[in-house]
C-alpha cells in the first residue's frame, strides 16, 4: 500500500461481510464530521434476494452496484466534499472501478480471522448476508496491493479502538 499521500478526503471501508465495514465506516464519518454512504443500501433487490438465498454475487451482478458507488464518490470529488463509503471492494478491479470516481480514493481494508468474522456474523440480526457465503467472500478477497492508496486495519479490538487506530495511522502519515 502506498505510504506517501495527502490526508484522505474520500474513503472506502472495505472487507468481507461481517468485518465491520458499516460500523467502522459510520464511526470514521462521525469522527471526521463527513457524510457516510452505506454501500449495502445500494444493492438491487435482485442482488439482496440472491445473497439472502445463499448465492454469491458474480462480477456481473456487482457491476451496476459498483457503478452507483463510483458515481457517488465522483460527485463528492467533483464538489470537493469528503465522504466515507462502506463497500466490500473485494477485488482489485472493483477498487479500480471505484477509483474512476476519484483517483485519490483511500481504502481501509478491515482484516481479521475468519472465526472472529463468522462469530460476528452469527451475532448480528436483520442482515441479508448469511454466514454460508463467508468462504466465497474470502475466496474473492484480493488484499490491497503495494501501489494502492490505503491501509489494512486489524479488527481485533473494539469498534472504538479500531476506529482510533485508523485515525491515528492516517494522521501519523
Amino acid at each position: 500500500m502506498t505510504n506517501i499521500f495527502s490526508p484522505p478526503r474520500r474513503w472506502v471501508v472495505m472487507g468481507v461481510s461481517g468485518c465491520g465495514k458499516s460500523d467502522i465506516g459510520q464511526r470514521l464519518a462521525t469522527a471526521l464530521d463527513i457524510p457516510f454512504v452505506e454501500g449495502d443500501a445500494w444493492h438491487s433487490p435482485a442482488n439482496v434476494a440472491k445473497m439472502a438465498a445463499g448465492i454469491a454475487l458474480s462480477d456481473h451482478d456487482r457491476a451496476a452496484w459498483l457503478g452507483i458507488l463510483r458515481d457517488k464518490i465522483a460527485l463528492a470529488a467533483s464538489n470537493g466534499v469528503s465522504l466515507v463509503v462502506s463497500c466490500s471492494a473485494l477485488k482489485r478491479r472493483y477498487r479500480d472501478l471505484l477509483r474512476e470516481g476519484d483517483p485519490e480514493l483511500f481504502f481501509v481494508e478491515l482484516d481479521g480471522p475468519r472465526a472472529l468474522i463468522e462469530q460476528r456474523m452469527r451475532a448480528r440480526t436483520g442482515h441479508f448476508m448469511p454466514t454460508s457465503l463467508l468462504d466465497s467472500q474470502f475466496r474473492d478477497l484480493e488484499p490491497l496491493q503495494a501501489d494502492e492508496r490505503g491501509l489494512r486495519a486489524d479488527i481485533g479490538g473494539s469498534l472504538e479502538e479500531v476506529t482510533q487506530a485508523i485515525l491515528s495511522s492516517v494522521s501519523g502519515r
